[in-house]
């Protein structure tokens, strides 16, 4: 009998061996003296990485054309082959390369560039917490609460 893990079985395991790794980069950042000023890193750390595995994520656990492709997408946000390159280089931090690391894209998350993408998942990020907020009425004013 062959015991080699198939199907969905090897894809939970290669997507556990991914969020290992994100884990292990996750620890690394915060023992990083260059974001130690950031408040509440682990929390934002964490959401980072939910973050980046909603990317359809390639066989080695980075980001790649494709999967940066269909998240915009996703997000209702077609963008032509040259603008994908053009972010992911941006990214990346050069045009030759043709995936975003998870440590390329907590440098983007955490760094003080503005590049196009952390724009667009920041932007939806708040879109999601304006939802949430706007559910609840207004608290009624009451004279108490006057100046």
């Amino acid at each position: 009998m062959d015991n080699t893990a198939q199907g969905g079985k090897a894809y939970g395991l290669l997507k556990a061996q991914q969020e290992e790794k994100l884990d292990s980069i996750n620890e690394a950042f915060l023992s990083d003296p260059t974001y130690a000023e950031e408040e509440d890193l682990s929390s934002k750390l964490e959401m980072f990485k939910k973050k980046y595995v909603e990317f359809d994520l390639n066989d080695k656990g980075e980001i790649d054309l494709m999967g940066l492709k269909r998240m915009l997408e996703k997000l209702g946000l077609a963008k032509t082959h040259l603008e994908l390159k053009k972010m992911m280089a941006e990214v990346a931090g050069g045009p030759s390369k043709d995936t975003i690391s998870y440590n390329d894209f907590l440098n983007m998350m955490l760094g003080k560039r503005n590049a196009i993408l952390k724009l667009i998942l920041m932007f939806e990020g708040m879109g999601k917490e304006q939802e949430q907020k706007d559910v609840a009425p207004p608290p009624r004013k009451t004279f108490s609460d006057l100046p």
